[in-house]
């Protein structure tokens, strides 16, 4: 079987474990050489360890009982997208409204502020331009994005 079916199988899976859970959502699903399945999990608030190692304790048998492997031999590692990973999901962007951002445009240039708002094609952020700190309100379209991460504050 194909990686893409096997990760939309999986993904099956794992929507239909959620399905009881509406403020979790997948992320992304990545299925390394070595047969290592990467769930990344993420919820509107976060998602808790327990709920983390709860999934991953459900998805395992759902996973050997689809024999989407051979001899069902794989690995399987549920969690939570890390900080220094990247948007991917509009949700996401929902839910980090009011976090600083540093956005990667198309063109390579970098724009770094507040988000402030997120609709359905475009993103606003509150940027804080030189010494005198004058603020600059940017809107950027999401076709425009090549990638969006969240800083890290001190």
């Amino acid at each position: 079987m194909a990686n893409e079916q096997v990760i939309a199988s999986i993904r099956q899976l794992l929507e239909g474990l959620l399905s009881s859970n509406p403020e979790y959502f997948v992320v992304e699903v990545k299925i390394k050489p070595t047969n290592n399945v990467k769930v990344f999990l993420d919820g509107d608030k976060g998602v808790p360890v327990d709920k983390l190692v709860s999934l991953n304790r459900a998805l395992y048998p759902l996973l050997e009982s689809a024999g989407l492997f051979p001899d069902n031999d794989f690995s399987l590692e549920v969690s939570s997208p890390g900080l220094d990973e990247p948007l991917k999901l509009h949700r996401q962007y929902l839910k980090n409204i009011g976090r600083k951002v540093e956005v990667t445009l198309l063109d390579g240039t970098a724009k770094e502020g507040t988000l402030q708002a997120v609709t359905d094609d475009q993103i606003t952020i509150g940027e804080v331009i030189g010494k005198k700190k004058d603020k600059k309100i940017s809107d950027i379209q999401f076709a425009d994005i090549k990638h969006t991460k969240v800083c890290i504050v001190f």
